[in-house]
């Protein structure tokens, strides 16, 4: 080996070797704080619960079981006779014991209101594997889907080849469909293993009504007690979630009502021929550039249509035969009443319904019709659907539909980014159940029939005080080489705060250069006029000089259901796995 080879290699393993995390100098001067003698006993860690973390119900058990749990980790020689040492106590802090929500997942919000009281975790094509043009169609990602607590899974049903039975597929494009009783039989098995709360189906529903009776027999012989069939035609009120705890739900479109809009759809096109459809001007409909859809399968009736617009109506003029058998499934009666929008919002005293928008509706309805859908959603389910440009399974702001209501903001939960991440961090709210508890002022309405509205800026109720401390746990869990092939990663953080506008912001730590355990030490304040729909967005990056900086992990959390202190908080990769070491040291409090 030559010299000059020589030093190559010494060099690369000097820069890339990793030093074992040190407790910042505020952990330092916490444990001196709350230790004596360079020992922190059981009566220290509980004072020390209850000052710094705010964990007022902490009894000295509780102190003491977090000592006992330390010790079990006999290779490291942390701990004094009587209690912890600095380097115990840092451990118990950055341990998976220290999380910044509930560490064991307990239901604790009211389930006894109506479903049309809490937000849903809700699926949008949930049978598909990858985008929305020519990916399979499979149980496995409803499966996926119901593992992670998603309540509400949509089924596109379409006769199959033969006419003969019912495939599930996204209507119009080169999609591979999967048998309707593959499905049903994946839901059955799974919908529970997650959360004891109900399952709805929502069916897309393009059938013939022989079909409809045979989807009938398959759904009542497959789920069988599980399924919840009402005792009346329509609904007064919606069931509680508890009511309906291991039951599943079937909406869709009864088949009269989907006839009849159908041809009045049909109707306003013809009057309208030309000079764009009254139907498209009132709904903002948004169709995509299908010139730009590479080998798609469809044309513009396609997408104007039954494939992105949810419960829109099939070509089957033969439903004026409709199948009783089939109507008597449907629990959550969906559609869209005829007059426009706000024909659509009105508010029926004796029955509740569903509504479906496009996110693209519901931006262009919320500047006219705000206060409107509030109303709506006090006693009848908004859901929200993807706009059908997103043909590469991509999302949208879940917020608009959330401080507007909207129980059901539907998502292509196969795909990944920033908006996907918002809806991990509001589920992981009230012990990851898939319901959610809307707050208080959604389902108010003032004495002047006034109510919420997020554009409206209001003064901050409180104010969220987040430090980030420090960061471990990339060396173990990316190549070495993953950032910088010379150098250890550049770090920096990003944290803020989704929610209404007034509260919305992204702030961010100083770089710090060439470490793997970047310790920044750097305090943002957060006022919040709306702390009930506010969620917490952390994101790492690896800043990159000449190229688009690296990804380095992102979670976000509840801050209603923030726990203050000192948080150990793990950290998940790009579609919301969580990596194995990766994770922050921060401090949540409320000033």
């Amino acid at each position: 080996m030559s010299k000059q080879t020589y030093r190559v290699c010494f060099c690369f393993r000097r820069r890339f070797h990793v030093a074992a995390s040190e407790a910042p100098d505020a952990v330092k001067s916490m444990f001196d704080q709350y230790s004596e003698n360079g020992t922190m006993t059981v009566d220290h860690l509980h004072r020390f619960l209850i000052e710094v973390q705010k964990e007022d119900k902490a009894s000295k058990e509780d102190a003491q079981a977090i000592i006992d749990s330390l010790r079990e980790l006999k290779h490291l020689n942390i701990f004094h006779r009587r209690g912890l040492n600095l380097e115990a106590f840092f451990k118990y802090l950055f341990g998976d014991i220290n999380p910044p929500l509930s560490p064991t997942p307990v239901v604790h919000h009211d389930m006894t209101a109506p479903v049309s009281h809490y937000f849903i975790y809700t699926g949008h094509n949930s049978y598909l594997t990858g985008n929305q043009l020519n990916s399979d169609c499979s149980d496995v990602p409803i499966i996926r889907a119901l593992q992670k607590g998603v309540r509400v899974i949509e089924l596109d049903i379409w006769p199959n080849s033969k006419k003969d039975n019912v495939d599930v597929l996204h209507g119009g494009t080169m999609t591979a469909p999967v048998e309707l009783i593959k499905c049903l039989r994946s839901i059955k098995e799974y919908a529970f293993v997650a959360s004891e709360y109900p399952v709805v189906i929502t069916l897309e529903d393009h059938l013939t009504p022989d079909l409809q009776a045979k989807v009938a027999e398959m759904v009542t012989q497959t789920l069988g007690e599980i399924l919840f069939t009402p005792g009346s035609e329509c609904l007064k009120e919606f069931p509680s979630p508890e009511s309906l705890k291991r039951r599943i739900i079937i909406s869709t479109k009864p088949p009269k009502e989907y006839l009849e809009a159908k041809e009045e759809k049909e109707k306003e096109n013809d009057s309208q021929r030309g000079k764009g459809s009254a139907d498209e001007e009132a709904w903002g409909k948004e169709v995509p550039n299908l010139k730009s859809l590479n080998n798609s399968a469809c044309d513009k009736d396609d997408f104007d249509g039954g494939v992105d617009n949810d419960e829109e109506d099939s070509d089957d003029k033969s439903q004026h035969n409709e199948a009783p058998e089939y109507r008597k499934l449907i629990a959550i009666h969906a559609g869209k009443p005829k007059g426009g929008l706000k024909e659509c919002l009105k508010v029926d005293p004796d029955k509740v319904r569903r509504l479906s928008l496009s996110e693209q509706q519901l931006e262009n309805a919320v500047g006219t019709y705000g206060n409107d859908i509030v109303r709506f959603t006090q006693r009848n389910l908004l859901r929200i659907y993807p706009k059908g440009i997103r043909v590469d399974s991509s999302n949208y702001n879940p917020l608009i539909g959330w401080s507007h209501g909207a129980q059901m903001v539907a998502f292509n939960m196969q795909g990944y980014g920033r908006s996907l991440w918002l809806m991990h961090g509001m589920f992981r709210a009230n012990g990851g159940c898939g319901y959610v508890k809307k707050p208080n002022f959604l389902l108010q309405t003032g004495p002047h029939n006034e109510v919420f509205d997020p554009k409206v800026k209001l003064p901050a109720k409180k104010t969220l005080k987040v430090t980030v401390y420090m960061g471990e746990g990339w060396y173990y869990d990316f190549p070495h080489t993953h950032f910088d092939a010379y150098s250890p990663p550049d770090f920096y953080a990003r944290v803020g705060i989704a929610g209404v506008p007034a509260d919305t912001v992204m702030k961010k730590t100083k770089t710090l250069e060439d470490n793997w355990i970047p310790s920044w030490n750097e305090e943002f304040e957060f006022p919040l006029s709306v702390p009930e729909l506010a969620l917490l967005r952390i994101e790492v990056h690896e800043y990159d000089m000449s190229e688009k900086d690296d990804f380095g992990g992102q979670t976000c959390l509840p801050v209603s259901e923030l726990k203050q202190g000192i948080r150990a908080v793990p950290l998940h990769d790009h579609k919301g796995e969580r990596y194995k070491s990766v994770k922050l040291l921060m401090r949540f409090e409320f000033i």
